[in-house]
């Protein structure tokens, strides 16, 4: 296989803390594409399943029974971890500041998928709604590096699918649209000009704004179907039930363009740092959009909060004279499994207090269906740009046994993200968008299944319709179909 081709020694030990569906998925991806011995290797589980770990027990990898928490991590993380070594934190709920701090200090690579807190509730019902955000977590993290005098060990945070590859899609499909529209001559003069030098030198922001993008969505569809229906009291889904509570549960967050015309209800602005997001008062699960994925699914999404619409706002943005003169809406439109849409429907009629039981759908129950996620990438002259990875059962069945197609999206990126640490140990933080994104795609690429890169003439409102036109007042805005209210469908509280 190709990515055999990127075989990088590494002679440090590696802690895996949290061995769920993603972290099964990860290490035999990681032993692919990187040569370390398993006695260098310690995984790390406070609910251990006993005949997953058997195999890599039996292969020499040692196994401890415990949890990082806020009163033992540092001494815990010790016994496993000095200079060089490598973190992959793939469990939930440990504060990032902590343990990235934690890292820096001892000379420690790290790599997680997401930015959390030791108690995501913790406080939660007293705090205003821009303090529960991802934007707050990050603008903390901010004023940490602050106070460092060096970058020290690379670090990199939220470099899952979603965040992680999905910034790098994002920025393949800038390449593409910029590279068709020269083309097809949809730009002269030095307008095109622009263009081409924008592209050429990876100024992904300026590219952005020059080809006109107002809009881009993290978008997926989750079609895998399993052979053991939900039952009652069940949450079942394809990944992590826990992280997905959470997030769902909170605020939706976005990053807000400067195109757009109006806030929304229940909209709150940030005071202070680049206030290149929104949050809404109203819980990401029942924020509902319209959306699209290849081959031609119109599907309804939830602005579920990710890292993905801080990160790619941000980095995307033009400034001059200390003023946004230009940045796209991001934000996720997730419609995940049917499954996990019936769990989320209950866990409404619960008043939101999770179910007593909780399943990930393997890959062995799993009888057909994908994970399509992408960039959709709006505005330009091609109306819409789908950039991403369609990938069935029955492929992640063949790179991965016993892995679903959603956690192989996530290990592929976690383990591209390892690799690239290992080359480049002294960056400091990083963020996905701070990576080259062919360096990660091209390691990613032989485990995304189809890798669709695609134009289309999709907008939120080429197949809108209004039931009782006459009767009520839509909040649509016929003359930008690029506005946010065009997209939202519904308020939810």
């Amino acid at each position: 296989m190709k990515e055999l081709e990127r075989m990088l020694k590494f002679s440090h030990r590696i802690l895996f803390v949290g061995f769920g569906g993603v972290a099964r998925c990860t290490l035999p991806i990681l032993l692919r594409h990187i040569d370390v011995d398993p006695k260098r290797i310690t995984i790390m589980d406070f609910d251990p399943d006993e005949a997953a770990l058997r195999p890599w027990i039996e292969q020499g990898i040692t196994f401890v029974k415990d949890r990082v928490a806020r009163d033992n991590m540092g001494t815990l993380l010790g016994e496993h971890l000095s200079a060089g070594d490598l973190l992959i934190d793939l469990a939930w709920n440990i504060d990032c500041g902590e343990i990235v701090q934690w890292c820096h200090d001892r000379g420690v690579l790290y790599v997680n998928t997401s930015v959390e807190l030791w108690d995501p509730y913790e406080g939660a019902a007293n705090k205003h709604p821009t303090e529960r955000t991802l934007y707050w977590r990050h603008m903390k993290l901010r004023r940490m590096i602050a106070s460092w005098t060096e970058p020290g060990p690379t670090a990199v945070i939220e470099h899952g699918a979603n965040p992680g590859l999905i910034s790098h899609f994002t920025k393949h499909a800038l390449l593409d649209i910029a590279e068709r529209a020269l083309a097809d001559r949809k730009f002269g003069g030095a307008h095109a000009e622009k263009i081409a030098h924008h592209a050429k030198a990876r100024e992904f922001n300026h590219l952005a704004h020059e080809l006109g993008v107002k809009v881009i969505h993290c978008s997926e569809r989750d079609t895998q179907i399993t052979d053991r229906p939900k039952e009652v009291n069940e949450f079942l889904n394809t990944w992590s039930v826990e992280g997905f509570r959470e997030e769902g549960t909170t605020t939706a967050e976005m990053g807000w363009g400067t195109h757009e015309r109006e806030l929304p209800a229940l909209a709150f602005e940030h005071p202070d740092g680049p206030r290149s997001q929104i949050c809404l008062a109203r819980m990401g699960m029942n924020t509902l959009v319209v959306s699209w994925v290849p081959p031609d699914h119109h599907i309804v999404g939830m602005v579920v909060r990710h890292g993905e619409a801080f990160t790619i706002t941000e980095k995307l943005t033009v400034w001059k004279d200390g003023q946004a003169v230009y940045r796209p809406t991001v934000h996720y439109a997730y419609c995940p499994c049917d499954s996990a849409i019936a769990s989320l429907h209950e866990l409404r009629g619960r008043d939101y207090e999770l179910q007593p039981h909780i399943r990930i759908m393997t890959d062995d129950e799993i009888i057909s269906g994908a994970d399509i996620l992408g960039a959709l990438v709006m505005g330009h002259p091609y109306q819409s740009w789908w950039c991403g990875s369609d990938l069935d059962i029955e492929e992640s069945r063949r790179l991965v046994p016993h892995q679903n197609a959603t956690t192989m999206q996530v290990a592929i990126s976690v383990v591209a993200a390892c690799s690239w640490m290992l080359e480049n140990p002294r960056r400091g933080l990083c963020v996905p968008d701070d990576l080259p994104h062919d360096y990660i795609l091209d390691i990613s690429k032989p485990y995304l299944g189809k890798f669709l890169s695609v134009a289309s003439d999709w907008n939120p409102l080429k197949r809108y319709s209004n039931v009782f036109q006459g009767f009520n007042r839509p909040q649509v805005d016929p003359s930008d179909p690029w506005q946010f209210k065009n997209f939202l469908i519904t308020e939810g509280d």
